[in-house]
């Protein structure tokens, strides 16, 4: 049996995250989950997902990832992040991480801006992560 697809909402909406971390783009499709919420955690680039019955975040999931490929993403999230399943609009079960901790804060975070003025960066700090991570297994 195939595991569930794992719903992404942030930086790992960007194929160019994705091709660092795990050296391509997954297989992705648009999808929403009714009851969660994309929220800016302070003083991080990166969003958070956090329960909110009266929202639904929008985002992708991937249904293709190896096992090796989870486990490398795994091992990429922080620590203020859980696996945790959902359920999307459509029906279907999906993991996603979310907030394990949620801030005191809504405020939404902006995938434009990002892109805009932290991808780059961002990009950098991410071939660093994997080049340790490859070096550590």
């Amino acid at each position: 049996m195939d595991p569930a697809p794992l719903f992404v909402y942030g930086s790992l909406l960007f194929p160019d995250v994705l091709r660092v971390l795990i050296d391509r783009d997954p297989t992705r499709q648009p999808a929403t989950a009714p009851g969660w919420q994309v929220i800016a955690l302070p003083g991080r680039l990166y969003p958070g997902l956090i329960p909110n019955p009266g929202a639904t975040a929008s985002g992708d999931i991937f249904t293709d990832l190896t096992p090796g490929e989870w486990c490398a993403l795994d091992a990429f999230e922080a620590d203020v992040y859980a696996l945790t399943s959902l359920t999307l609009t459509t029906g279907r079960s999906a993991l996603a991480y979310t907030c394990t901790e949620p801030p005191e804060t809504d405020a939404a975070w902006d995938p434009a801006a990002f892109a805009r003025h932290h991808l780059t960066g961002y990009l950098e700090r991410c071939a660093a992560w994997r080049q340790h991570y490859d070096e550590s297994h």
